[in-house]
């Protein structure tokens, strides 16, 4: 007499799928913060190469003015960049022979902050996690330069 119904039992049983899952979600743990730290370090020289190109065309703007006053007003030439990640600020001093440069993160950068000066003096500080540094730019976790 021939079978109908065959009993070949096909498939992954329930704790089969379970060891997948938590193998899976493990995995995730792992890599989803590991990934949000290499977003943000892809973002930093945004900050870093704007702070540069500033200071460059400062120096270039003393050299040929003998003083820092007006270069970074809208439309000179070391007025600061516009950013999605980070907001460029620059200050001079009264007497037009100093100035401080900033980029403060913001929006997936928030907390993360870097400047310079007229002497190349970088200081750098960023969110928990982030070690800052006075005498350089952070652009790794752990306070590596």
């Amino acid at each position: 007499m021939k079978r109908l119904f065959m009993s070949n039992n096909t498939g992954f049983t329930l704790i089969e799928v379970m060891v997948t899952m938590a193998i899976v979600a493990i995995l995730a743990a792992v890599a989803v913060p590991a990934y949000g730290d290499y977003t943000k370090r892809g973002r930093i020289p945004q900050a870093t190469n704007g702070l540069s190109e500033m200071r460059i065309k400062l120096e270039q703007y003393f050299q040929d003015n003998r003083t820092y006053a007006g270069a970074c007003n809208d439309g000179a030439p070391a007025a600061p960049p516009a950013n999605q990640d980070f907001t460029f600020t620059c200050v001079i001093a009264g007497d037009g022979l100093s100035y401080d440069l900033k980029a403060e993160g913001k929006r997936a950068m928030t907390g993360f902050t870097y400047e310079l000066d007229e002497t190349n003096a970088k200081k750098s500080s960023g969110p928990s996690g982030w070690d800052g540094s006075n005498s350089c730019w952070v652009t790794a976790k752990g306070g590596r330069c």
